[in-house]
């Protein structure tokens, strides 16, 4: 079994910044942008990103940032959200291919025809889909918030929850209550096996196993906290052991080691690979985010009727997680 361990972080000086990263930081002054990096992009971009964070995070700064142009390094439904919240501003994303299979596994065409069929259900979308999709939602959710926004919805509402059904599942046991689930799943986060992670949980003993509610129910049953990558922060500096396994994309572990810099992250292993990577955050590098800044493109384009009905499920969902 192929494993990598991350070492407790280095706090001694480090080294300088590169030649790119130099350059991200000027042109970021003078395209008076922000860079908003997402929890699972490269570790050189996340040292030079102004905030480095979950959807919900990324989604808030967004919304809040003065800045003329926002570079988003993440995926492009991710940038559409900022997109959506600041309509006037310039988004630009390093690489416009960055998409998600939970995106791409959820079309707004199905998802309006289901609705059709069950005309009295509140649709709640997980973030991680497009803006269409969005737009034919009633209220968006991050899996930080998702529980919590459930929560709200009174006991007789139907709801159809879009579009991962794994994320949905664990709400459904976390609240008790059944919803109509969409049948998509994240790409990435499907690949992880239950006796895999049994498997590694013997060879750290101790160290408890944090996995990402995307994964499937016999992964989340094995492990010792279901959670977002925000809430693993919290779980992980708070837990008083000095060694955990991380079950979701490795590059999560750069941030825990930045901000817990005392313990030891072990990423957790899937499908004989010694971590798990998403294709798509990959997509992002720096030279690519300072291609986007230098160009202004590729820019995010959403047409006036589209940014105005996806706006109202997300400002509903930021509401909600007051």
């Amino acid at each position: 079994m192929q494993t990598i361990v991350f070492p407790p972080y280095n706090t001694s000086p480090k080294r300088g910044l590169s030649d790119v990263q130099k350059k991200i930081l000027k042109m970021k002054q003078e395209r008076d942008a922000v860079i908003l990096a997402h929890n699972y992009v490269c570790e050189e971009i996340q040292e030079i990103a102004d905030f480095v964070g979950d959807s919900l995070g990324l989604s808030r700064q967004a919304k809040s940032t003065s800045a003329k142009t926002i570079a988003f390094a993440g995926v492009d439904f991710m940038a559409e959200t900022a997109k959506i919240l600041n309509p006037e501003k310039t988004v630009v994303l390093p690489d416009r291919a960055a998409g998600c299979s939970l995106e791409q596994l959820c079309d707004p065409v199905e998802l309006e025809k289901f609705k059709r069929l069950h005309p009295d259900a509140l649709v709640i979308s997980y973030i991680n889909c497009s803006a269409k999709v969005k737009g034919l939602s009633d209220i968006i959710c991050t899996s930080g918030n998702a529980l919590d926004i459930v929560r709200q919805i009174p006991s007789n509402r139907q709801i159809i929850f879009c579009p991962d059904q794994h994320l949905g599942s664990w709400i459904e046991e976390k609240t008790g209550r059944k919803m109509l689930l969409w049948n998509g799943y994240c790409e990435a986060h499907t690949l992880y096996k239950a006796e895999e992670l049994l498997e590694l949980k013997r060879a750290f003993p101790g160290a408890p196993l944090v996995s990402h509610p995307e994964c499937p129910k016999d992964v989340r049953d094995v492990c010792d906290c279901v959670c977002s990558t925000e809430k693993m922060l919290s779980f992980c500096r708070e837990n008083p052991s000095d060694k955990f396994i991380i079950a979701t994309v490795a590059e999560m572990i750069h941030r825990l080691r930045r901000e817990i810099p005392g313990k030891t992250f072990i990423a957790a292993t899937s499908a004989g690979e010694s971590k798990l990577q998403c294709k798509n955050m990959l997509m992002n590098t720096p030279e690519k985010l300072l291609a986007c800044l230098e160009n202004l493109s590729p820019q995010i384009e959403l047409d006036a009727d589209t940014i105005e009905k996806a706006r109202a499920p997300i400002e509903r969902m930021l509401e909600m997680s007051k």
